[in-house]
C-alpha cells in the first residue's frame, strides 16, 4: 500500500481501537478518544480493569494455543499495538509460528510496522480490511496462513462493536463464517463485554458511546455461548476473562471487583 492509499485518520470521531489504547495507558489516541474514554471511566468504574483483563486472556489463551500445538494465528480486531503484542506470545512459545493481524483502523495500519517484527523462523503480517469483508480479509489473510491447516482466530474484545440484526452485522453469522474457513484442530479464543455482571456500570458506558456515534452492544451470557455453537469449549469453559485459567496477577484483579467481559476457548472438532 503507497502512502497515497493509506486511509485519512478521522480524528473528529472517537474509534474503539484508539479508546482502548487510552484505557490501557497508550499514546496513540486523539482528544476526541480521550475524552469518550474518560466519560465512560467517570460511569464505568470497571473499565480498566476490563481492559487489562482483556490483555492477559489474550496471552494465557494465545500461550495456550501454542502449547496445544498450534502455529498460525489470525487476530481480527488487532488494536494499537500493546506488549505483549499476540505474536510476541505465540512466537515465545513456537518460534516458528506465522501471525496475520487484521484491523479497520488507519491508525493501526500505520503502525503495522511495529507489529511485523518477530523471530526469523516464523513470520507476522498485517491486512487492512473489515472483519465484515469476510471473503477479502481471509483471502489476504490466505497469502500468509495455510487455512487447510489448524490456526487459532483471535476476536478479542472485538464483538462488542458488532450488532445481531441479520440485516446489519449480524455478529453471529459473522463469526460462523470465519469458523467455517477453519480446518479441523483449529482454535476461536473470544472475549466480549457483558451487562450481567455491573449491569448498571455497562448500560451507562454503552450510552456513552451510542451518543458518540459508536455501536456498542454488551451481551448476556446465552449470547455469547452462542459464539461457541458446534465447537469443544476447553475448560473451564466460558467464564469472566480474568477466571480463565487464571495466573497469580489475574487473582488479584478479581480480588479487587467484578470484570464483565466473558472470555472463552474453543477448537473445531
Amino acid at each position: 500500500m503507497t502512502g497515497s492509499d493509506v486511509p485519512r485518520i478521522d480524528t473528529s470521531r472517537p474509534h474503539p481501537a484508539r479508546v482502548y489504547d487510552w484505557w490501557l495507558g497508550g499514546k496513540d489516541n486523539y482528544p476526541v478518544d480521550e475524552a469518550l474514554a474518560r466519560k465512560i471511566l467517570e460511569v464505568d468504574g470497571t473499565v480498566l480493569r476490563g481492559a487489562r483483563a482483556n490483555r492477559r486472556f489474550m496471552t494465557r489463551a494465545v500461550r495456550t494455543a501454542a502449547e496445544a500445538g498450534i502455529r498460525q494465528f489470525l487476530d481480527i480486531g488487532t488494536g494499537i499495538p500493546t506488549e505483549p503484542n499476540l505474536h510476541q506470545v505465540a512466537q515465545g512459545v513456537a518460534p516458528d509460528a506465522h501471525v496475520v493481524y487484521a484491523d479497520n483502523d488507519p491508525i493501526v495500519l500505520r503502525h503495522a510496522e511495529a507489529l511485523l517484527g518477530g523471530t526469523p523462523e516464523g513470520s507476522t503480517a498485517y491486512v487492512h480490511c473489515d472483519i465484515r469483508d469476510v471473503d477479502t480479509l481471509l483471502a489476504r489473510a490466505a497469502e500468509s496462513l495455510d487455512f487447510a491447516e489448524p490456526l487459532a482466530l483471535s476476536l478479542v474484545a472485538l464483538t462488542h462493536y458488532l450488532d445481531d440484526d441479520p440485516a446489519g452485522d449480524d455478529v453471529h453469522g459473522l463469526v460462523a463464517k470465519y469458523v467455517d474457513a477453519l480446518a479441523p484442530g483449529s482454535y476461536l479464543i473470544l472475549s466480549q463485554v457483558t451487562a450481567d455482571l455491573s449491569p448498571a456500570d455497562v448500560e451507562k458506558a454503552a450510552a456513552h458511546f451510542h451518543r458518540s456515534g459508536l455501536a456498542f452492544h454488551p451481551r448476556p451470557l446465552e449470547g455469547f455461548r452462542r459464539f461457541f455453537d458446534g465447537l469443544e469449549l476447553l475448560g473451564p469453559g466460558v467464564i469472566p476473562a480474568s477466571g480463565w485459567r487464571p495466573e497469580p496477577e489475574d487473582v488479584a484483579v478479581q480480588a479487587e471487583g467484578i470484570v464483565p467481559v466473558y472470555a472463552g476457548v474453543a477448537r473445531k472438532a
